[in-house]
């Protein structure tokens, strides 16, 4: 089931990590590197879960979930390079639902959402799987594309592209930013690789290639879909 989930995470790496490996499960994400940003994301976003890493700067894991179990309920999975046995209970005793060390596989930890998520009754069996934004819908779990309600072919880059987008629409991404969501399909090839990506995919979502209105070109940065999420 999709969930939206706040990655919490001031190493940038392993942020970006945790969020594709999200947006693959069907999850939508929001990232940012401080803890006083995280409180302030919880509060516009109100996500289904927080991945909170201890070692955040302004305010530390622990005082985030301090303020998280003073004021709300929303599941809690701390991450952490600190392994003693002290810094296990202290979350377990500020409320965090789960710890988990590093190093982790990513693998491990999306089981581990899973898991508090179920556990937090946060997905409902009702929950739609299916993300949306300018006209787009993205099933992650059927590996389905809509646009205006016809469905679109699109190959594994193009899918991956259009996926990350759809889940931050009126976001900038970089072409390098984007050539990391196609997990090494283009392994061979360069940044150039991503033009041609967005080059096809306006041939199957916009009404005039030639006049783009969904997937634009930021000049000097990269592309972003315009639109609000549906």
């Amino acid at each position: 089931m999709c969930a939206h989930v706040l990655v919490a995470e001031d190493d940038e790496m392993q942020a970006e990590l945790i969020r594709l490996s999200l947006l693959r499960e069907g999850h939508t994400a929001t990232v940012v590197h401080d803890g006083g940003s995280a409180l302030e994301a919880v509060r516009r976003h109100r996500p289904d879960l927080v991945v909170l890493d201890l070692m955040l700067p302004v305010v530390d894991g622990f005082g985030v979930c301090r303020v998280l179990r003073r004021d709300d309920d929303i599941p809690v999975l701390m991450l952490t390079a600190r392994s003693t046995e002290d810094d296990v209970l202290l979350g377990l005793e500020l409320g965090a639902d789960d710890y988990m060390t590093k190093p982790y596989s990513p693998r491990e930890l999306m089981a581990r959402i899973r898991t508090v998520l179920r556990r937090s009754g946060r997905q409902s069996a009702d929950q739609q799987h299916a993300v949306r934004a300018a006209g787009l819908s993205i099933d992650p779990v059927r590996h389905e594309v809509l646009c205006d309600g016809e469905p679109v072919n699109c190959t594994p880059g193009e899918y991956e592209i259009l996926l990350a987008m759809v889940c931050e629409p009126d976001r900038v991404f970089s072409r390098r930013q984007l050539l990391q969501c196609t997990r090494g399909i283009d392994r061979a090839s360069t940044e150039r690789a991503i033009d041609v990506h967005i080059m096809n995919l306006r041939k199957k979502i916009e009404p005039d290639p030639r006049r783009p209105t969904r997937l634009l070109t930021v000049f000097g940065v990269g592309y972003k879909l315009s639109g609000e999420r549906g």
